[in-house]
């Protein structure tokens, strides 16, 4: 019974250790000199800076901006719009170490394995930047670990960039 408590302890600590690293993040900022963002109406798309890998990514990623910007009131326009918008996008490969096993350490023997786990974080990038001036007023930011699924992503996309555009426009301080 007590090894049945240690090795149920140790799996609760592993999987509590992981929940953290699999939580999307995203952080918005924005020029704070700017206080009337309803000025802009329009936008217009610019060259991805850095794009993915996969052209299907990129039209996911493309399509999931236009839907927040038009959610938010934009139009788009093919050229002379308020905003100018792009985005980046990048991979990183993270290795981790997960211990399993049970032990005794209390009583100084035990089993346990350390094995490596190595992800794919991928960081998503939007920028909004003013027509006429080309100065960046808005972005935001996203990152995750990627999945070998492709829908998978797709959806950590959506997500992503829904969760961004909850701060745009930025609401004043």
């Amino acid at each position: 019974m007590r090894r049945l408590c240690l090795a149920a302890f140790a799996l609760g600590l592993t999987v509590a250790a992981a929940l953290p690293a699999a939580a999307q993040k995203t952080s918005v900022d924005w020029d704070h000199s700017i206080t009337d963002f309803s000025k802009y109406q329009t936008y217009t798309w610019v060259k991805p800076v850095r794009p993915t890998s996969n052209p299907l990514m990129d039209q996911r990623i493309v399509a999931a901006i236009d839907a927040q910007l038009a959610a938010k009131g934009l139009q788009k326009a093919a050229s002379g719009g308020n905003l100018l918008v792009t985005y980046s996008a990048g991979v990183r490969r993270e290795t981790s170490a997960v211990v399993t096993g049970m032990g005794g350490w209390r009583m100084g023997g035990g089993m346990g394995r350390v094995d490596p786990v190595t992800e794919n974080k991928g960081t998503l990038v939007v920028d909004l930047a003013d027509g006429q001036g080309k100065s960046l007023i808005w972005r935001g930011v996203a990152t995750d670990t990627l999945s070998d699924n492709p829908d998978k992503n797709s959806k950590k996309i959506d997500k992503a960039v829904t969760k961004m555009f909850n701060g745009y426009p930025p609401k004043a301080k």
